[in-house]
């Protein structure tokens, strides 16, 4: 029997499309949405990176998460219980200025390749 609806415990989540400098892990996938969580330890920088075709939504639950990405004029700070959107094919990266892990909810539409690291911006 299949059910509807499911829950994915804390427990559940998977490691997932590693980035250096970041932890991510996967709740669930199915055809068009990604689902899971970002870890950023306190000080760490990750790679560069974009996700496809899919649009991104995050939801900072801790600490600070900042994000640099080409085209921006600096980098923007999003702390807890704020929302983020990274548009598809931004290239960009996260940090933490912070000194508590960051720790962020993360929602992926679009049923592209989650994840696909690349050099820095020029």
């Amino acid at each position: 029997m299949v059910h509807p609806v499911r829950v994915f415990a804390e427990a559940d989540l998977i490691p997932a499309d590693p980035t250096p400098g970041m932890v991510r892990t996967r709740a669930f996938e199915v055809p068009m949405l990604w689902a899971g969580r970002v870890e950023t330890a306190p000080g760490a920088v990750s790679g560069w990176h974009h996700h496809d075709a899919n649009e991104t939504s995050l939801y900072v639950v801790s600490g600070v998460l900042r994000l640099e990405f080409e085209g921006g004029d600096g980098p923007l700070d999003a702390g807890a219980g704020d929302f983020v959107h990274v548009p598809a094919y931004t290239v960009h990266r996260e940090s933490n200025p912070g000194d508590v892990p960051s720790v962020a909810v993360i929602a992926r539409a679009g049923g592209a390749i989650p994840t696909v690291n690349v050099d820095a911006p020029r």
